[in-house]
């Protein structure tokens, strides 16, 4: 008797406990997500009455030529700068990862880009791809990759060229935080007996860095694809989703069918579909990205 009351004590005080949280959850995630849902099944204007229309929103999506097309370039720009970031932040965590001299400096160089902002240095790169005054002709023309007065902004190839690559440096800086953190907390004693195993640098790598970041591995590619399929401010500032729509990203579309064409209802429905296909793309990549203890578990 006595146990059972002081199950039901430990109880109470759990629920109230997690009470706080579930509130906030509820208040700040459940119920927008909720309401986001309703306003996709109307005609909501943004301003003036609104009309329940059911699945008709969703029913367009699919004939919307221009949403089909923000979708498909979203999905191209998250498969061309996915690769690049990973790579370039897992040679700056090599870099910084052994403690050697200059290591703290190159670590706060790499990462500065990240805190400074996208937004921000959205803005610079704009000035430095200006044809006449940029910085970005000037050193590409010197060394002979890019005539003196070439305008990034206003071809779709060169546009994207430019946007992957300035996002590459500014992200790179984020995965190398990450991969770094795990690379830290790999014993040393691992490194050491694969060294009297005669292990090259590159099997050490392989056979016992990698592995051991596998949880860090999938933490970094989830938060990149999930940042380039949200991408809008570089390609709102750089090309303001030009020539025409070519480099308008989903979130781009959103933006201009909700605050622009006062199509909320609409674009809401754009966001949900939005929201639902990163869940698919991340829970895969959880599942794919998984260590052998998920595995065993998941068994």
């Amino acid at each position: 008797m006595w146990g059972r009351g002081l199950g039901a004590r430990r109880a109470r005080t759990g629920m109230v406990l997690v009470t706080p949280a579930a509130a906030m959850v509820t208040l700040f995630v459940l119920f927008p997500l909720g309401f986001a849902v309703y306003i996709s099944l109307t005609d909501w204007p943004l301003i003036g009455p609104y009309h329940f229309i059911g699945g008709a929103n969703y029913s367009d999506l699919v004939h919307d030529q221009q949403f089909i097309h923000s979708v498909l370039f979203t999905v191209l720009y998250t498969a061309i700068v996915t690769g690049p970031i990973f790579v370039v932040g897992y040679a700056m965590a090599l870099l910084v990862r052994s403690g050697r001299f200059g290591s703290v400096f190159f670590r706060t160089a790499f990462f500065l880009p990240f805190v400074v902002g996208l937004a921000t240095e959205s803005f610079m790169a704009l000035l430095e791809l200006q044809p006449d005054s940029g910085a970005a002709d000037y050193v590409l023309s010197r060394v002979g990759l890019a005539h003196a007065n070439t305008a990034w902004t206003v071809s779709y190839g060169l546009a994207l060229t430019a946007i992957c690559v300035f996002v590459t440096w500014f992200a790179s800086g984020l995965t190398m935080m990450l991969l770094m953190a795990g690379m830290q907390g790999i014993p040393t004693e691992l490194y050491e007996a694969a060294e009297v195993d005669g292990a090259s640098w590159w099997q050490k790598e392989w056979r016992v860095t990698l592995p051991l970041l596998r949880r860090n591995i999938a933490l970094a590619l989830i938060i990149s694809v999930i940042g380039s399929f949200l991408a809008f401010n570089q390609f709102y500032i750089l090309t303001e989703g030009g020539p025409g729509t070519s480099t308008q990203p989903v979130v781009m579309w959103l933006y201009e069918e909700a605050f622009v064409q006062y199509h909320l209802g609409y674009a809401t429905a754009g966001a949900i579909v939005l929201v639902i296909a990163i869940g698919i793309i991340s829970a895969a990549q959880f599942y794919l990205l998984r260590d052998g203890d998920d595995r065993r578990a998941a068994r």
